[in-house]
């Protein structure tokens, strides 16, 4: 159930690092689909990455110069595309680019314009607030008492009340 405007519902997973986001963004993923949504997930990364190791066909196939390498099996599929000296694409054209779903989860992204959750651990790289700055932030997930004012605080395991305040601001309906 995409929105009326054909797009998914996008949320925002963001906080610093060592905060949390992968496994909060993993606890929505359970949570939502566990209640029939189509769920899609983005994740920046701000160094390299590499999903296909210096041995693999398509590490070969990349090395020889070829911009983009799809690799498919029965079960899966990827596709790696290099980016040279172009620059990173804007979050809205990766999410364009994604198979048809109920609502895409971003993590990370903090700078983004999109609805977000921050998260907040105190093993956290940085305890600066997001949300003092920020006027996406729906929500805050920690662990640990915190003052938000306003904006709803929730521990950083509740994924069900997480999933019920996206559903609330996002005009979700059950699938089912």
């Amino acid at each position: 159930m995409t929105g009326s405007n054909g797009k998914p519902a996008v949320i925002g997973v963001a906080g610093w690092k060592n905060s949390g986001k992968t496994t909060l963004v993993v606890r929505l993923v359970e949570e939502l689909t566990a209640r029939g949504f189509r769920v899609a997930t983005v994740k920046h990364a701000h160094h390299h990455f590499q999903i296909d190791d210096k041995d693999t066909d398509t590490a070969r196939h990349r090395g020889a110069g070829a911009r983009q390498v799809a690799i498919v099996s029965s079960r899966r599929w990827a596709l790696i595309s290099e980016l040279k000296d172009e620059p990173e694409p804007a979050l809205d054209d990766v999410i364009a680019k994604l198979a048809p779903c109920d609502v895409v989860i971003v993590e990370g992204y903090k700078r983004a314009a999109i609805p977000k959750i921050e998260v907040r651990r105190r093993a956290a790289a940085s305890h600066v607030a997001l949300a003092d700055s920020d006027p996406h932030v729906l929500a805050v997930a920690a662990d640990h008492a915190i003052e938000t004012g306003e904006i709803p605080s929730f521990a950083l395991d509740d994924a069900a009340g997480l999933a019920d305040l996206i559903c609330t601001a996002l005009r979700l309906r059950n699938p089912s």
